[in-house]
Parts: structure tokens; sequence; C-alpha cells
């Protein structure tokens, strides 16, 4: 069984930064497309970034230039790196793990909150 523990989220004030952390257990991160999503009350959830096993790196338009998702094989995580934090990027972030329609497994979540 593949579980996703993420870490990392807290509060912090516009403009600050924040590292998510998604530890990997029960499956190799580097066989996954790995992706960081969020969800805000109220809204649906959205896709944040991604990162395929090739390496190729995807971002919503809001996060362009600030976000940065990353992969570390020896550590068996998934990061996202967050800069220039506004109240918009507040909401709960989960990290996917997509191998194939039949694996495909989520973390329980995180918290990010930022305050003006």
């Amino acid at each position: 069984q593949v579980l996703l523990v993420e870490s990392g989220g807290g509060s912090v004030q516009a403009g600050g930064s924040l590292r998510l952390s998604c530890e990997v257990s029960g499956g190799r991160v580097s066989v996954f497309t790995m992706g960081w999503y969020r969800q805000a009350p109220g809204k649906q959830r959205e896709l944040v970034a991604s990162l395929t096993k090739g390496g190729s790196a995807n971002y919503a338009d809001s996060v362009k230039g600030r976000f940065t998702i990353s992969r570390d094989n020896s550590e068996n995580a998934a990061y996202l790196e967050m800069n220039s934090l506004t109240p918009e990027d507040t909401a709960v972030y989960y990290c996917n793990a997509l191998f194939s329609f039949e694996y495909d497994y989520w973390g329980q979540g995180t918290q990010v909150t930022v305050s003006s």
C-alpha cells in the first residue's frame, strides 16, 4: 500500500515562503507523476503543480514563477517550494502520486494559511 504523508504547512505572512514535503512509502517516487493540489474553503480542489517521472513540470498560472515542484529519489519524497505567498494561496494542500487510473494515491493534506 502506497502512503503519502505531507508536512511543512503552517501560517505565514504575505510575501513569506514555505516548503511542503511529501514522503512516499510503499512505492518509489521515481515511477509516479507527482502532483500538488490545493483546496480553499468553498472551492474545488485544483492542481497547483505536477512533475512527471521524466522531469516535466507543469504549474497553474496563478503560481508560475513563485512555486517550484521537485522530487528527491534518494529521499523518496516530493516537495513544493512556495515563495511570495499571498492570502489567495491559503488552502489545504494535498500531495498526489499518479501511476495510472488504478494507482492514484493521495495524502491527508496540510494547511497553509497566509495572512495579509
